[in-house]
């Protein structure tokens, strides 16, 4: 009988140690939440520029720099377990210091011809990119923000915006608004402090997590 009554609370702790773990196995694959898409908007550049480095500050053949706030932005791409992710190109679109896109539709007098305004960058293995670029500003309706897009193998993966954490017009811009989680959209904010490596320059982190891992 002493036998039996052993077996089965072996046979129970068995069930409920699987069970245990059934639970815990969406918690760890989805340990980091997705970074939340946006809209591309009306201003993808729909004539890229010819320099298309990671270097929007300095355009080829031009010796005059970018007019603004200098800004490294760096930041890695992982998938929702942490993992970094390889060969993922990542391109960044923005307005000028003047407040105008590269774009036939918003071209004119006022654009800084000294400003790149869109980039690409593919990631190594450590999921690592890094873009020189402006801190960005607002234009009529808009707050300051960067556009962002993520291909691999042809494959659009995610589309979004990232925002200057703490900008006053952030209440009142109706993207950044239209995500209604607090968190999703906080994850969308970004801080543009004092660089600790080029004095008189800002540096900007944002890490960027897609919901699946995108195949090779």
């Amino acid at each position: 009988m002493k036998r039996h009554r052993d077996q089965v609370d072996m046979l129970r702790r068995h069930i409920l140690l699987g069970a245990l773990a059934s639970a815990a196995q969406p918690v760890l694959a989805q340990s980091l939440p997705p970074t939340p898409a946006q809209t591309e908007g009306p201003f993808y550049p729909d004539r890229l520029p010819l320099d298309q480095d990671n270097d929007l500050t300095i355009v080829a053949g031009h010796r005059a720099p970018a007019a603004g706030a200098i800004t490294d932005l760096t930041g890695r791409i992982l998938d929702a377990r942490g993992t970094p992710l390889r060969g993922v190109v990542i391109e960044i679109w923005q307005v000028d210091n003047n407040g105008h896109y590269i774009h036939t539709g918003d071209a004119g007098a006022g654009n800084d011809a000294n400003f790149q305004g869109f980039g690409r960058f593919e990631t190594g293995q450590d999921g690592a990119y890094r873009f020189r670029t402006i801190r960005p500003v607002p234009y009529p309706g808009r707050t300051p923000h960067i556009h962002v897009k993520l291909r691999k193998g042809g494959r659009e993966l995610l589309t979004t915006q990232l925002y200057v954490q703490g900008h006053a017009l952030n209440e009142r811009d109706g993207i950044l608004r239209s995500i209604r989680d607090p968190g999703q959209r906080a994850a969308l904010l970004v801080p543009f402090l004092p660089s600790r490596e080029r004095p008189g320059e800002l540096a900007a982190r944002f890490d960027i997590v897609l919901g699946m891992t995108p195949a090779s």
